[in-house]
């Protein structure tokens, strides 16, 4: 199995074996269009996000040293004071129930306090009780928006330098919004919080799928650089055979990142219980799919056709097509065409 999956990877790196990314990126084009639309329409078909109370403002009461965190006891507590009250109730730990609400007065602060108290039966100063202000949310949410911009500009930049051309950078950012816009919608839907921890596994999806794109078009440069002085390739072959060169590569990446990803999301949110490790590993486990995905079938297959347009790109593809029927009636050079 091991010899085979070697010998798959040399195929691959030698074009012996080669899959058709940039040949057939209209199809990748019309997926990844119907992904993003389809993820657009879920938040607005169900009215929007789930945002943490760190961004729409509200009431949070804390309970702990409890003997059990039975989360239908909060909830108890929390109507028998405010009955149209809707509340958001997760396990803190082992002993300690989180409850977060709309906001409330202060006289209802305190007789929930006390319910939640009586609930759980712990005294009332086990209850913790604070309250964050419709402004504060709306500065996290401004400072998030700024962080997201702020990051996208500076990896456009920092690719563009690197590279010395904005198209990679471009392709790379386009794939970039791609990512982010299917991980929200995929959020929307299964109706999980967005909270900082969730902004935090949103710019780290970032950065990985910057870095998968980074090591991808590093190949890419390099062959096309290459190939412009031969005639065995055209533009847009010489991408293709970088892709699948990397392929290997960018699986393997992908899947030693999903699997300790994986393991928080499930048994540390799931199992343990614990919900802020559940908002920024889902994040990070939609993440690292949808980013390996857009690198491989958006970003390659969008760079290479924003350069074949280029005259010095169109001469040499004409060049090479134009020497093909030649080399099929020399043997001779037969051998040097497929490398």
């Amino acid at each position: 199995m091991a010899s085979r999956l070697t010998k798959f990877g040399n195929d691959l790196y030698t074009g012996a074996r080669s899959f058709d990314f940039v040949g057939k990126r209209k199809i990748w084009y019309a997926i990844a269009a119907a992904m993003v639309i389809i993820s657009i329409l879920i938040p607005v078909l169900k009215g929007g996000f789930n945002f943490s109370i760190e961004f729409r403002g509200g009431s949070q009461f804390t309970v702990t040293n409890v003997e059990t965190t039975d989360q239908a006891k909060a909830q108890e507590a929390l109507t028998s004071v405010v009955p149209n009250a809707v509340a958001h109730v997760s396990s803190v730990g082992s002993d300690a129930v989180r409850v977060q609400t709309d906001q409330l007065s202060e006289a209802q602060t305190k007789q929930v306090a006390d319910a939640l108290a009586k609930a759980y039966d712990v005294p009332v100063t086990e209850v913790a009780s604070t309250f964050i202000g419709p402004s504060w949310g709306a500065d996290v949410t401004q400072q998030s928006i700024q962080g997201l911009v702020v990051f996208l500009l500076l990896a456009f930049i920092a690719m563009a330098l690197y590279f010395r051309t904005w198209k990679m950078s471009a392709s790379a950012i386009i794939s970039l919004f791609h990512d982010l816009i299917i991980t929200a919608g995929i959020y929307a839907l299964v109706g999980f919080e967005i909270s900082p921890a969730t902004m935090i596994g949103f710019l780290t999806i970032l950065g990985y799928s910057l870095y998968d794109t980074v090591v991808v078009f590093d190949k890419v440069r390099e062959n096309t650089k290459e190939e412009m002085d031969l005639t065995r390739r055209t533009f847009a072959e010489s991408v293709n055979l970088a892709v699948n060169q990397t392929l290997v590569r960018s699986i393997n990446t992908a899947v030693v990142a999903v699997l300790p990803v994986a393991s928080i999301l499930f048994i540390g949110a799931f199992w343990l219980g614990a919900d802020t490790l559940r908002d920024i590993s889902l994040a990070l486990l939609i993440g690292i799919i949808v980013g390996t995905y857009s690198t491989i079938f958006l970003a390659a297959p969008m760079y290479s056709q924003f350069r074949e347009g280029e005259a010095a790109v169109r001469k040499h593809d004409q060049k090479v097509l134009a020497i093909r029927p030649k080399a099929a009636v020399q043997p001779e050079a037969v051998p040097v065409a497929a490398e």
